[in-house]
């Protein structure tokens, strides 16, 4: 992209790539995640140096590598989440980022879970440390994060409470939640309180300014929210909550998830995967080539399943 704006700002090009140097390896692409993250970052909502290669997600095949790189060689299939310049079918890519796969994960399962994956281990793992015996409320259930969050946290014994940005997605959270509401419907705040007369004991808010307040309304005393997406903007500050004891934590992914935690954070995904509970989750594939496409049905909220590029 040479600018920021719609959809249209993304251009496919093709250039040759410089041989990888020391540390680097030359990685062959064919499935790049897709995140609501990117629309922000096209948009210019994050700042970001201009010519650009957006994307942060992908998994491939290493076609060479650098001189000093012990452990990965050619021929191994590898993954990365947050390293800038996924959108390519080729790149130079330091190793640090990357994760070698187990040979039961394919290149486009990582790239379409690791991601929004890591993300749902951060606020089970990291931001709280989700307990069997919790009521949740998940508000953005209708996301990629929240699908994956919700049936997560279900697994592992939680009470998950979904709530729907939209009518067309809701059989989608009901099929991952104890519970399921739409946003608009009447007394969703006091549907919620029936659940749970005290309050729940967390809520993980992956919308923002637009659904803060009945997530506040919703979580007990000594609770928490946990704020891990903010699409609909920043909400205002709320002191009520210091008064009862209510803990607002917040944070991106690459903080918590970094260092020994990416072991353990993909282990358990991939365990997750392996047991089935995302199976119901569809996913909606884009050609390379229709990235614009991608980011336009993404835009508008079209999506049906979790979207991935295939190269």
């Amino acid at each position: 992209m040479q600018s920021a704006g719609g959809p249209s700002v993304l251009q496919v090009i093709e250039k040759d790539l410089r041989a990888p140097r020391a540390g680097e390896v030359r990685l062959i692409q064919d499935a790049i995640g897709l995140n609501f993250v990117d629309t922000m970052i096209r948009k210019g909502q994050y700042p970001m140096a201009l010519p650009a290669v957006p994307g942060f997600e992908a998994a491939g095949t290493i076609a060479e590598v650098g001189s000093g790189v012990e452990g990965l060689s050619v021929g191994d299939r590898v993954a990365y989440f947050f390293s800038e310049g996924a959108y390519a079918t080729e790149r130079i890519i330091p190793t640090a980022p990357l994760i070698r796969l187990p040979a039961d994960i394919s290149n486009e399962t990582a790239a379409t879970f690791l991601a929004k994956g890591a993300t749902a281990w951060m606020g089970m793992r990291g931001l709280h440390d989700l307990k069997s015996a919790e009521t949740v409320l998940v508000l953005g259930a209708s996301g990629s994060v929240g699908a994956i969050l919700s049936r997560w946290a279900k697994s592992l014994g939680a009470t998950v409470i979904g709530v729907a940005g939209s009518r067309n997605k809701f059989d989608r959270v009901a099929a991952g939640s104890t519970h399921a509401f739409h946003a608009g419907e009447p007394d969703i705040a006091a549907k919620i309180r029936a659940i749970a007369p005290d309050g729940v004991d967390i809520v993980y808010d992956l919308v923002g300014r637009a659904t803060f307040a009945l997530g506040a309304s919703s979580v007990r005393d000594g609770g928490v929210i946990a704020a891990i997406g903010a699409a609909t903007g920043q909400p205002a500050p709320a002191p009520d909550l210091v008064r009862r004891g209510v803990a607002v934590r917040s944070g991106g992914t690459p903080q918590y998830v970094r260092g020994r935690a990416v072991e353990t954070a993909t282990s358990e995904l991939w365990d997750a995967l392996r047991s089935g509970i995302f199976g119901d989750l569809e996913t909606t594939r884009y050609p390379f080539d229709e990235i614009a496409r991608a980011h336009d049905d993404m835009d508008n909220r079209r999506l049906s399943g979790l979207p991935v590029l295939i190269a």
